[in-house]
């Protein structure tokens, strides 16, 4: 569904996270490890006075990939060219953007495991030797001139690391896995959310969104621009747990973070199918939803928090899913 709040994909009306992005590492919430790591491979590069190794981001959307990006290439002091993988059809196209790159600038692609392989091989030499070989030319006619690229840091981002072809992963010299924030943090990032937006929110209620945005700062703040909207209209312009809460309900958006496509997901799971085992086929035909939005959206997050099992024969409820939905679990009779 397109106008599903909790979904981690980004949406047309996040256009206001832009604003919100964080420009330094010492801005950034969270990811602790991966911070203080990139921190010493940037002072390193900028004592050697060379370009920073290439750079991979994978984990779950929303966890900050592209925040990350931007912020190595304010570190750096550089400049940042973006692209996304599937915007890069032909050989062309890569050339184009690789093109224009200065001394020292930052290219970011995102979903780079989306790059078609022969464009993905454009990337090789330009990764390894700064070099861009490129056949000019058709038919018998074709030849192969190389272009001289200056020294560039290639960051790529990816949702899904293990659909990367080897070759291309092996030439990122830097490799890092974006986790799931703790609450703690998330309130943090929500509170910065407010400053940012002068919008004053209280401690607990910025805990609340924290505990209900399945982990994720992009949801966090899409939770809190809709808050804020109750809280202007119905509330005191401040934003309290009291309000937190009936915004929350009314977005039906549960304590575990849980939305109305969850809860039919779980709902027809055990009363249409005795709790599993059963295919996502099925369940996507009685739900509605296309099975690419469960298998990519829905199912992740269920499986992370106990929901839901994955097993050979389809999938199958937890007594967790069970409590959650305040349902007796019914025994098979065969």
């Amino acid at each position: 569904m397109d106008d599903r709040i909790i979904t981690t994909e980004e949406l047309d009306t996040d256009i206001f996270e832009k604003s919100l992005r964080p420009l330094s590492l010492d801005e950034y919430i969270g990811q602790d490890e991966i911070k203080e790591n990139l921190r010493i491979f940037i002072e390193a590069a900028k004592m050697r006075e060379e370009p920073l190794d290439h750079v991979l981001l994978y984990g779950p959307p929303g966890l900050g990939k592209t925040t990350l990006a931007h912020i190595i290439a304010n570190e750096l002091g550089c400049n940042i060219k973006t692209a996304s993988g599937p915007s890069l059809e032909k050989s062309g196209d890569l050339a184009a953007v690789l093109s224009t790159l200065e001394p020292g600038d930052v290219l970011f692609i995102d979903e780079i495991h989306r790059m078609p392989k022969y464009v993905e091989e454009i990337l090789y030499p330009a990764m390894e030797d700064f070099e861009l070989d490129i056949i000019i030319g058709a038919d018998g006619k074709s030849r192969s001139i190389k272009i001289d690229l200056p020294p560039f840091t290639l960051v790529g981002a990816t949702t899904r690391a293990g659909d990367l072809s080897g070759p291309l992963r092996d030439r990122f010299g830097i490799v890092s896995k974006l986790n799931y924030y703790k609450d703690t943090e998330l309130q943090q990032i929500v509170k910065r959310t407010s400053r940012v937006l002068n919008m004053n929110i209280s401690d607990d209620a910025a805990l609340e969104i924290a505990r209900r945005c399945r982990k994720t700062p992009r949801i966090a703040n899409r939770l809190f621009k809709r808050v804020r909207d109750f809280a202007l209209v119905e509330g005191t312009g401040e934003i309290d747990k009291e309000i937190t809460l009936n915004s929350l309900q009314r977005l039906k958006v549960d304590e575990f973070g849980l939305d109305q496509i969850d809860i039919e997901y779980l709902e027809a799971l055990i009363h249409k199918f005795n709790g599993g085992p059963v295919g996502v086929e099925t369940i996507s035909t009685a739900i509605g939803e296309e099975t690419s939005t469960i298998e990519d959206v829905v199912e992740p997050f269920l499986l992370q928090e106990g929901f839901i099992r994955r097993t050979q024969r389809g999938r199958v409820a937890t007594d967790k899913a069970y409590e959650h939905l305040k349902t007796n679990r019914q025994e098979s009779l065969f």
